[in-house]
C-alpha cells in the first residue's frame, strides 16, 4: 500500500468521520422508526407539506442516513454520495425552514458545509472503493 499524502490521509479521516456520523444516525434512528415517523410528522403538523409526504421522508430518512454512512465510511461511489448527502441537506434545511426551527438550520448548514468540503476536495479521495471517474 502506498503512503498518503497529509491532504488525502485528512481527506479520508474526514470522510469516514462524516460516515460515522451518519451510519451514527441510521443506526439509532432504524430500531425506532416508527416513534421518529411520529416525531417528524407532528413536528411538521403545522406546516405547509402534506402529512404524506412529512411520514414518506420521516420513514426513508433512517436508510437514507445508513446507506450514506456506508458509502461513505467505505469510499463507495464518493462522488455521487456525497451529491446525495448534499441533496438530502438541502431538503432537511427546507424542512426546517418551512417550520421556523432555525437552529435545526444551523446544525444542519454544518452537515451541508461538510459535504461542501469533501465534494470540492474529492481530488484527495484516493483511498475508496467503488468507480470515481476523473474529469
Amino acid at each position: 500500500m502506498r503512503k498518503l499524502t497529509s491532504h488525502q490521509l485528512a481527506y479520508l479521516l474526514f470522510r469516514v468521520t462524516q460516515g460515522i456520523n451518519f451510519l451514527g444516525h441510521g443506526l439509532v434512528r432504524l430500531p425506532k422508526i416508527n416513534g421518529f415517523r411520529e416525531w417528524i410528522t407532528g413536528t411538521f403538523q403545522y406546516s405547509i407539506l402534506p402529512p404524506v409526504l412529512t411520514s414518506v421522508f420521516a420513514t426513508a430518512l433512517p436508510f437514507l442516513e445508513f446507506a450514506l454512512g456506508l458509502c461513505l465510511i467505505f469510499g463507495i461511489l464518493t462522488r455521487q454520495t456525497l451529491i446525495a448527502g448534499a441533496v438530502m441537506m438541502a431538503f432537511l434545511i427546507l424542512g426546517s425552514c418551512l417550520i421556523e426551527k432555525w437552529e435545526f438550520v444551523g446544525f444542519q448548514m454544518i452537515y451541508a458545509i461538510s459535504f461542501f468540503i469533501l465534494l470540492t476536495h474529492l481530488e484527495n479521495n484516493t483511498f475508496f472503493l467503488g468507480y470515481r471517474k476523473l474529469v
